[in-house]
């Protein structure tokens, strides 16, 4: 459970930044499987090194670890939040979290205005939490998926921070490109919703194209690259690009949401 914990800090399609510099398979957005810990290098990347400076100051409290043999560390002295940063998902009895991936920039903003805000603040006037709220929410909109795509709506996410709770939907990014010829249209997948597989949605579109449900489409391939993805899907000639698209997300993990508990425990609570 350790390897695959390492693992997961170091993909770029899960973290929205990741803490470990992987050297080797490190899976993929397709659901591929790592390579055996024994063919794969890891150091951390220079994020996660900032996560734990003046650790040997006695900045914070330690422990005794799991066996008592030496003592860990209760948090590390981050000097920004990167449980809303790179998020966290998680499941426990009575209770679960689920806390979106956020962009930094944004959260650093939101956290110095909330410094120079409150009443702990040298010369700050008082602010009502409707106003603190409406603030961090002009500096934080909304999550920031690693994987890109469109959130739809500014509510799911407007909801989520006042309530704790909010379901945001995503939308995969696409295009439409029209051929050499003039006589067939493409839509071009480039960007998916987080948590995705690629291969699972190219299935999926196969299988609904095979029973009838999705009509007009004459071709389907991945042309993704070390470049960035591509998910092509040729529509027949004639074929409106809108009505096929519509149904894709209708049909597909192109267009889910994200159910958000802004849950995390404090001091044992």
């Amino acid at each position: 459970s350790i390897y695959d914990t390492l693992v997961r800090l170091a993909q770029d399609f899960n973290m929205r930044y990741p803490t470990v510099d992987g050297q080797g398979n490190f899976g993929s957005i397709d659901g591929d499987r790592p390579a055996a810990m024994r063919y794969t290098e890891a150091r951390l990347k220079s994020i996660a090194d900032d996560m734990m400076t003046d650790l040997d100051k006695e900045t914070v409290d330690f422990t005794p670890n799991y066996d008592e043999t030496t003592e860990e560390p209760t948090v590390l002295p981050a000097p920004f939040p990167n449980l809303l940063v790179n998020g966290s998902a998680g499941i426990a009895v009575g209770m679960a979290t689920n806390v979106p991936p956020h962009n930094l920039r944004e959260v650093i903003d939101a956290c110095i205005w909330l410094i120079e805000n409150t009443h702990f603040a040298a010369a700050a006037v008082p602010v009502s939490r409707a106003e603190k709220l409406r603030n961090l929410i002009r500096l934080v909109p909304a999550p920031d998926f690693p994987t890109g795509g469109y959130i739809i709506g500014r509510q799911g996410a407007v909801e989520a921070y006042m309530t704790g709770r909010g379901s945001i939907m995503m939308r995969a990014k696409t295009e439409i490109e029209t051929n050499k010829k003039g006589d067939r249209q493409s839509i071009v997948v480039t960007e998916i919703p987080y948590q995705v597989n690629k291969v699972r949605v190219i299935e999926r579109i196969a299988d609904l194209v095979r029973d009838k449900v999705i009509e007009g489409i004459s071709d389907l391939r991945d042309e993704s690259d070390r470049d960035g993805m591509r998910m092509v899907v040729e529509l027949k000639r004639g074929e409106s690009p809108e009505v096929v698209l519509n149904n894709r997300y209708k049909h597909t993990q192109l267009q889910m949401s994200f159910g958000v508990i802004m849950l995390a425990i404090v001091g044992g609570r």
